[in-house]
This record gives structure tokens, sequence and C-alpha cells, in this order.
């Protein structure tokens, strides 16, 4: 049964918004309820309704509306691997990945809310070594194929660039002067759209969204398939 779902409310931003200047334990437990009511479980609806939009682009990447383990994103930050040690994340996301990946650094769709920063796009984020030498790999060896999917008019339409943290020298065992060098020196290869407040509490965001990600979808089938994982339905 598809979940009750037209769009976000106003009150997830008011909730990211007060906990970004309330980012403790106490305040967090006091408000947990909240979070649950205005952030967790619309979130979880949006995946759920989202599903069979999903699947008509491909039917290989999942959307899990579980609370925890799925496809959204947890509350809690992990401090040992940051600088700053305030206990929660300030916003709130969700990645529809690749059947085959285990976590973040498989290929996937992916939404992201925060007060200031609302987008929603899709590619890798920092793969493995051996993951990375097969997109670089592909790139280099099909630089055709690669051009023309960044020159799709709807691929452009919805996106300006291939975003991601880049070497600062051309990766080793490829050439330097090869055309699209620059996004060979990528370790993560991103596609982005940017949403407004409005875009999110539209009654129109499920269409939204499944536009900016059937533009990016050749993007996705090229570094889907350059992992050698099945992508077309």
């Amino acid at each position: 049964m598809r979940p009750e779902f037209d769009s976000f409310s106003p009150d997830l931003l008011f909730f990211l918004e007060e906990l970004s200047r309330n980012n403790k334990r106490e305040w967090f437990q006091e408000n947990k309820t909240r979070y649950r009511e205005t952030v967790q479980i619309p979130m979880s609806n949006f995946i759920m309704a989202f599903a069979p939009k999903l699947s008509r682009i491909s039917d290989y990447f999942v959307a899990d509306p579980r609370l925890n383990g799925g496809s959204m994103f947890r509350i809690y930050r992990d401090a040992r691997f940051s600088k700053g040690k305030t206990p929660y994340k300030t916003n709130v996301g969700c990645q529809f990945r690749h059947e085959a990946g285990k976590d973040v650094h498989a290929p996937g769709f992916y939404f992201h809310i925060e007060p200031g920063e609302i987008f929603i796009g899709g590619g890798i984020y920092k793969p493995d070594s051996n993951a990375l030498f097969k997109i670089r790999t592909a790139i280099s060896e099909k630089p055709e194929q690669w051009q023309k999917v960044l020159k799709q008019k709807k691929f452009k339409t919805h996106f300006n660039e291939v975003h991601g943290e880049s070497l600062k020298r051309p990766p080793r065992g490829f050439e330097p002067e090869h055309p699209h060098i620059e996004h060979l020196k990528k370790k993560t290869l991103f596609v982005t759209e940017t949403l407004s407040p409005g875009d999110l509490c539209s009654a129109s965001l499920e269409e939204k969204v499944k536009k900016t990600f059937e533009a990016a979808s050749p993007f996705m089938q090229f570094l889907t398939e350059a992992l050698e994982l099945p992508y077309s339905n």
C-alpha cells in the first residue's frame, strides 16, 4: 500500500535548524519524538512512495524505507573521524544505492536536506581503489561514450558539472593529455541539482525528483556498468 506522502512539512527544516543550535544529547532526547514525527517518518514515507518511480529507472537500485538500516542515513554522527564532536548531523538524507553495494561508497541516487542546502542527484562517493580504477579505465577507453553522456540535453538542463574531490596530478597509468583528464583525476564523481524549501514542501516533489534522477540515469548507467554491475531493466 502506498504511504500517505504528498510533500515534506516546513517543520522538518525547523527541527534541523533548532538541532543545529542545540546539538546536545539532552536536547535531542527531549525532542526525540518530534524528530521521529517530523523527520524520520516523513523521509521513510517518501522513500516508500518513491520506490515505484525508482524501479522504472532501474530495478537494481534499492528504496528501503526502514527507519534504521535502510536507505535513510542515521542522524548520529561518527565523531571518531571528525574534527567536530557534536553528536548529531544537522541534515537528513537518503541514498538509493545499487543492490550490490553495502555502504555509501556504492553507486547511488541521493537526496540531501539541510537548512540552506537541499539537493538531489547521483553518483559514487569515494569508491575503493579497485572500483575507481575501473571507472577511470571506462572513461579513458570510452571517451566518446562518456562525452555523449555529459552532452545530453536533459543532462545539461539539470546539471552544471561533475562534482567531486580530485587528485592534484593525473592518476598513475592514465594519459595526462586525455580529453577527460579532469574527470579521470576525480576520487568522487557526483552530479547534483539544487532544490528550494518550496520544492521540498510542494506536492510535485516526487515528480521533480523523478525527472532529475532520469536525467542522471545515463551517467549512473555508465558508472554502474564500468563496475561490471547490471543497470538496465
